[in-house]
């Protein structure tokens, strides 16, 4: 037995003690307003120097830098708690309760187990806490109080953007072509980037009024400019380029949270015009609807051989003299990778050939052409049975599988073939108007 006086009241009182084993568990603080909070190494050196002081057993060390304020989401707090109930140790030393917990769903886990007698204590720098009503007690409102801060910061947050948008301040970073005030007293204010909001501009009027493409503003800012963004100093990708033509905040307004309906006059000053704005958003509406509906058999299935970009399709109409109108499909290099790719483009009907004669050079199993015959003889067995009313057996050996490969490329549908050569995707290379392998 041993006599021990209680954290609340002050009380002696007599339990029966088993030794205890340790887990020390040190976790990085990720709220604003403990920037000031120990680290992780520091937690760690501190209460090894509290276990050397009063001859504590330290069983394992365990490290964390998620957050606590969600329950169930940090997995080595959940490997700590695993491990007590193996009886792999009774007791957690940690810097203070909050590193424990600041929601009540892992606060409560962690007192059913002292309700179980499998955790025996928890000491932190100043305090300890057994298994005794009042230091349970205790510990949950210690708890309590952290997930109390963790929730009236996160109101007080949402209150100061609130207000911060209605007075017309962008509260998260700032787009391409402007910079954020870093003066404490000027806080989410937006400014010009000089180096960047011109380009940005041009990129509106190129649009605008050259009708140029996504594509060839992409191939514009990389290889004629070198554009790069403030933060980490990258090209734009071409979902870039889009986001940015759409973006409304270019023009002085903003939505704020996105998708809220809730829009706001910017205090920033804006790098275009309203006009402007409208006339890219019907350029590029045009541009998105003559490529709407389009389907390409072989898009995203090839790269090319010479720059290592993706291959894309485009389609030509040939009217003849006697009125009929010929629709031709052509394959080629995006230049995404080098804008003065050779690789050129080749004709689908010229490609069909080259695919059929690559079915006689590859293993036939490699674009599991099998099992997809054999669906397709079951389907042919049943229509044989139900509407002709015949019988027999049809076996896939009786199928010439190449013959059948040539034919889906011939008369299939593009998802069909899609799915025929889905197993190669990113092995055919076209370069030079050959494909290879």
């Amino acid at each position: 037995m041993e006599t021990y006086t209680t954290a609340l009241i002050g009380k002696e009182v007599v339990i029966p003690v088993t030794k205890v084993k340790y887990c020390l568990y040190a976790r990085k603080s990720t709220e604003q307003d403990e920037k000031q909070a120990l680290s992780i190494d520091s937690q760690v050196k501190e209460m090894l120097a509290i276990a050397e002081r009063d001859g504590l057993e330290i069983i394992d060390i365990r490290r964390e830098a998620h957050s606590a304020k969600d329950s169930g989401q940090r997995p080595v707090f959940k490997e700590l708690l695993e491990d007590i109930r193996r009886e792999r140790y009774n007791g957690i030393l940690t810097w203070a309760p909050d590193r424990l917990s600041r929601n009540a769903g892992d606060l409560g886990s962690v007192v059913d187990l002292m309700d179980q007698k499998s955790l025996i204590e928890i000491r932190t720098y100043g305090q300890q806490f057994r298994n005794s009503p009042n230091e349970k007690f205790l510990l949950m409102i210690l708890c309590s109080q952290a997930k109390l801060e963790n929730d009236n910061k996160s109101i007080n947050v949402k209150r100061g953007l609130k207000t911060r948008v209605e007075m017309g301040l962008w509260p998260a970073p700032a787009p391409t072509g402007y910079l954020k005030e870093k003066r404490m007293d000027r806080k989410c204010e937006t400014l010009i980037d000089p180096a960047r909001a011109p380009v940005i501009k041009q990129m509106f009027e190129k649009v605008a009024y050259e009708k140029l493409s996504g594509r060839k503003i992409y191939n514009w800012l990389k290889f004629d400019l070198n554009f790069k963004t403030v933060t980490g100093n990258k090209n734009l990708t071409l979902s870039n380029i889009y986001m940015i033509l759409q973006n409304h905040f270019y023009y002085g307004t903003f939505e704020y949270p996105k998708k809220s309906g809730n829009w706001y006059i910017g205090k920033h000053e804006p790098i275009i015009t309203k006009e402007l704005f409208d006339a890219v958003q019907t350029q590029t509406k045009s541009q998105f609807v003559r490529s709407e509906g389009k389907e390409f058999a072989f898009t995203k299935l090839m790269t090319c051989g010479l720059c290592g970009s993706g291959i894309c399709a485009d389609e030509k109409f040939k009217k003849q003299k006697n009125g009929n109108i010929h629709r031709h499909v052509y394959y080629g290099c995006t230049k995404a990778r080098d804008k003065d790719c050779k690789c050129g483009y080749i004709n689908e009907i010229d490609l069909l050939k080259q695919f059929e004669e690559l079915m006689d050079k590859i293993d036939i199993d490699e674009i599991g052409i099998k099992e997809k015959l054999k669906t397709e003889i079951e389907r042919i067995k049943k229509f044989q049975l139900i509407l002709l009313g015949t019988k027999g057996k049809i076996q896939i050996e009786d199928i010439d599988i190449r013959n059948y490969a040539k034919y889906i490329l011939q008369e299939g549908k593009d998802i069909e073939k899609r799915e025929l050569l889905g197993c190669l995707k990113g092995q055919i290379k076209l370069q030079n108007k050959v494909i290879t392998i």
